[in-house]
């Protein structure tokens, strides 16, 4: 678990995708990697989900993939089998949660409110998901959460974008960064790959200029 920490807290920015083809997830893992990132949340919106984290694994094993969209312990149970190294949900299941803990498998819940992110907290949990994040106050939301919950670091996704991925990264309490923008359904049905590396490149030296 600290090496996937690490490895986050390095990305700063996790594409979150939705494909429909487990046969495109490898050439889809290759570009990002080419685009300099190596960490992808594949979500659960579609049925070959768990076959697309499987095939990752399998030809792109340098890509740590984690499960997106979990809703379930029985999603959290097919997403591991099929070599997920971490869960990622849009609220907060304490069932999944505990499922995840007893599997010493990371497990980023989704948050909205102050009474969601005391109920992770109970839970031991120190970095949540805040989603969707530009809907319920985005950066503003940040701020405020800073306050009381000075130990709880986010992970916000939902609405985040190029254009306003900086003034996210530049909070304290905030590891990194979900965005759908780098590898949308359309490039990916489309096999626009390259483009997909394009924008992963463009997102990384923004990332590069803010930290170095």
């Amino acid at each position: 678990m600290d090496i996937w920490m690490q490895e986050l807290e390095q990305a700063k920015v996790i594409p979150v995708v939705k494909i429909s083809s487990a046969e495109k997830a490898p050439r889809l893992a290759k570009a990002l990697l080419q685009g300099g990132m190596k960490i992808i949340e594949v979500t659960f919106r579609t049925d070959a989900a768990a076959e697309a984290i499987r095939a990752i694994v399998r030809e792109v094993p340098e890509m740590l993939v984690c499960a997106g969209t979990v809703l379930t312990v029985e999603q959290a149970k097919e997403a591991i089998a099929a070599g997920a190294c971490a869960i990622i949900s849009p609220g907060t299941n304490p069932e999944v949660v505990t499922y995840c803990q007893e599997q010493q498998v990371p497990v980023i819940p989704g948050c909205a409110t102050p009474t969601e992110v005391e109920a992770c907290m109970r839970m031991g949990l120190g970095l949540v998901k805040l989603f969707p994040a530009e809907v319920v106050g985005g950066v503003s939301m940040l701020k405020a959460l800073a306050g009381p919950y000075a130990q709880m670091r986010f992970m916000p996704t939902g609405g985040i974008s190029l254009q306003n991925l900086a003034s996210y990264l530049a909070l304290s309490n905030v590891t990194a960064c979900g965005g759908s923008w780098i590898a949308p359904e359309s490039l990916i049905e489309e096999e626009k790959f390259s483009e997909i590396t394009e924008r992963a490149q463009q997102c990384r030296a923004l990332v590069f200029e803010k930290y170095n």
